[in-house]
C-alpha cells in the first residue's frame, strides 16, 4: 500500500500539528517512508510548495528529487479518464477549467496510475464551483483518507526523546 500526499498534508503538517521545529519526528517518518515507496507526492505539490518562502519550502528543495515524482507517461495515460469523470459531471466549467489546470488533477492521474491511496485534508462536497480530491477519487474508485487515518494505519509514533 502506497499513499500520495495533497499539498496540504504538508502545508497544514508545518502550520498545525506538526511543525518543523517541533516535531521532526513527523518529516523524519515522511522521509523514512519515502525511502521505502510507501510515501510519494508528485512535482506539481512540490510546485505549489515551492511557491512559498519558509522553512516548508526548504524542506521540500531538499527533499524533493525522492519525494515529489515527475509525471510519466503511466499517469499521462490517465489524464483522459480523469478529465472525462470531471467534464460528466455537473460542476461549472469554471471549475472544471480550475481542476484541469491545478495539481489535483495530476495528483488524482498519479494516484489511479501507480494504484495509490490519495492523503489529503479535503473533504467531499456538493458543490458544483470547485472539485474536491474526495469527491473524484469516489467517482473514480480510488480509496482516499486524512493523513491522520495513514498515521494510525500505520502506526507511526513520534515519540518524545531528550531536549536538545
Amino acid at each position: 500500500m502506497s499513499y500520495l500526499l495533497d499539498a496540504n498534508v504538508f502545508i497544514q503538517a508545518k502550520n498545525l500539528h506538526y511543525g518543523l521545529d517541533f516535531c521532526p519526528a513527523f518529516w523524519q517518518w515522511l522521509i523514512d517512508n519515502n525511502a521505502s515507496g510507501q510515501v510519494l507526492s508528485i512535482d506539481k505539490i512540490s510546485d505549489e510548495i515551492a511557491a512559498g518562502t519558509d522553512e516548508l519550502t526548504d524542506w521540500a528543495k531538499q527533499h524533493g528529487k525522492e519525494l515529489f515524482r515527475a509525471t510519466d507517461a503511466a499517469a499521462a495515460a490517465q489524464f483522459g479518464r480523469v478529465s472525462a469523470w470531471v467534464t460528466g459531471q455537473r460542476y461549472e466549467a469554471a471549475a472544471i477549467n480550475t481542476f484541469l489546470q491545478v495539481a489535483d488533477f495530476y495528483l488524482v492521474a498519479h494516484a489511479l496510475a501507480g494504484g495509490h491511496i490519495v492523503v489529503t485534508h479535503e473533504v467531499p462536497a456538493n458543490s458544483t464551483k470547485r472539485i474536491k480530491i474526495p469527491n473524484i477519487c469516489a467517482g473514480l474508485n480510488l480509496r482516499f483518507m486524512t493523513p491522520y487515518e495513514m498515521l494510525r494505519i500505520e502506526k507511526a509514533r513520534f515519540v518524545l526523546g531528550a531536549k536538545a
